[in-house]
């Protein structure tokens, strides 16, 4: 059952943020391998830790248009619901890049300078496929990319056993865990595939894990180097990303998931209760939280979840986070539960509050969050599946410092410089980075700066 405890009762430690990533050897030793052995490696790899490591690992652009026809055809909701999420999320992340306009400016007479946004020649996508293949995290890592014009994106998910291959993996009792089979054709889940067409990305790789984060930062004979890698996994790809961060880009280190909801007694136990067990379901270390006001509310919430948790499916994981990691605070007022939020920075942020004036001031003391959700009807899940924000976000208090996953991971902000000749602005310059240049000990810069002066 989830734990209800009154503010002043909150221990300093549990504002600190979650580690759940080690940079541990074995991914030092899976990186370095790639590096040196690059395609041989990850076959190796392959065979270890999938059901499949086939013989090359790119999948013909005729495997994910036929996938993405046989969803339309299969499963025509989900495929509505993809190309709904796809055209949310471009319209949205089009406008972000539009907020980041070139410009240039005169700072004083004959000095101009200016700004550029360049979008990064390469991205690489990282996509599990797991006991969930995240099918949403295709849209919300290939879209951004594509609104900032990315010229290439590539994407990397775990293999699977081709169709033409099945038969002779079952009659060899391969194709399982630890059991791959190899050789065959390069394929992986139908879904991702399907998804990955949907959004425009061509080149999808049946490769996973760590090893695949390490091919996209390096290259490999069958996989390109990249400059930004994004996407979510487990803990070795989050420590690969780690690792290789530097080399390239990342949007950031995800941990578990979290939602913080502030509710006040206008808000439906049921619904509160649904949101906190749709974050719980994602792993048994999700961190479901809720701050009210009123202990005869909070039971309610205590006793719906309970309710919720007997039919539901994945209640298995659902019960170990609630009764391990889940929260629910009494607070003194709204304003402390602001306080709260603030100081917790979480992942997603609920205000499950009525409209007015009460809500509308705890909206501006709420700062740290990687998205905020306002109002009763503005549920968490349609920022994770269908609402144009991205999904992928700050974790573990990094919302004090970050915000999710954007278009902006996938452009460069340079700034440009253009002095005229002869010109105040120019001869003023000149003159300041001379004499900096002297006071720092840099001759060869107080040089380079006064031989435009004729000195």
């Amino acid at each position: 059952m989830i734990k209800i405890l009154k503010a002043n009762e909150i221990d300093g430690s549990w504002f600190t943020g979650r580690n759940f990533t080690d940079t541990d050897q074995v991914v030092k030793t899976v990186i370095k391998d790639v590096i040196e052995n690059g395609d041989e490696a990850l076959k190796r790899y392959a065979q270890k830790f999938d059901v499949s490591s086939p013989a090359s690992f790119l999948i013909p652009e005729e495997e994910l248009k036929n996938a993405c026809e046989k969803l339309k055809k299969e499963h025509p909701e989900t495929y509505d619901a993809l190309c709904y999420s796809h055209e949310l999320a471009l319209k949205f992340a089009t406008r972000q890049k539009e907020s980041f306009d070139n410009f240039e400016m005169e700072l004083t007479p004959g000095l101009f300078t200016g700004q550029k946004t360049i979008p990064v020649e390469r991205a690489g996508v990282y996509v599990p496929a797991g006991r969930f293949p995240l099918l949403s995290t295709v849209v919300m890592t290939v879209t951004p990319a594509k609104a900032a014009g990315v010229d290439e994106i590539v994407m990397c998910t775990p293999p699977r056993v081709h169709p033409d291959d099945r038969s002779a993996a079952e009659k060899a009792g391969l194709g399982l865990p630890g059991k791959a089979f190899t050789g065959g054709k390069p394929y992986a889940d139908e879904g991702i595939m399907a998804a990955a067409w949907i959004c425009g990305c061509k080149k999808v790789y049946a490769c996973g894990g760590s090893q695949a984060i390490a091919a996209m930062a390096y290259g490999t004979e069958s996989i390109p180097e990249a400059s930004v890698i994004v996407g979510p996994g487990n803990r070795f790809v989050a420590a690969a990303k780690k690792e290789v961060y530097g080399k390239v880009g990342i949007e950031m280190i995800a941990g578990p998931t979290e939602v913080f909801i502030i509710a006040d007694d206008s808000a439906n136990p049921a619904w509160v209760a649904a949101d906190l067990l749709a974050q719980a379901e994602h792993d048994v270390v999700a961190q479901p939280v809720m701050v009210c006001t009123n202990e005869a509310f909070a039971k309610k919430v205590s006793e719906e979840i309970e309710k919720q948790l007997l039919t539901l499916s994945t209640a298995q994981t659902a019960r170990a986070s609630i009764d391990s990691q889940g929260l629910i605070i009494i607070a003194d007022s709204y304003e402390q539960a602001a306080e709260l939020a603030n100081r917790k920075a979480p992942e997603h942020l609920e205000l499950a509050m009525e409209e007015g004036k009460e809500r509308d001031k705890i909206e501006k003391l709420v700062r740290n969050y990687g998205s905020l959700f306002i109002g009763h009807n503005s549920a968490e899940v349609f920022g994770d599946y269908a609402a144009g924000l991205n999904h992928t976000l700050p974790t573990s208090g990094a919302a004090r410092y970050s915000g999710g996953l954007s278009v902006r991971v996938f452009l460069k902000t340079v700034t440009t410089l253009r002095a005229d000749k002869g010109s105040e602005g120019m001869k003023k310059s000149a003159v300041a980075a001379g004499a900096l240049g002297d006071a720092e000990g840099l001759a060869a810069h107080a040089r380079a700066a006064r031989i435009r002066l004729g000195e």
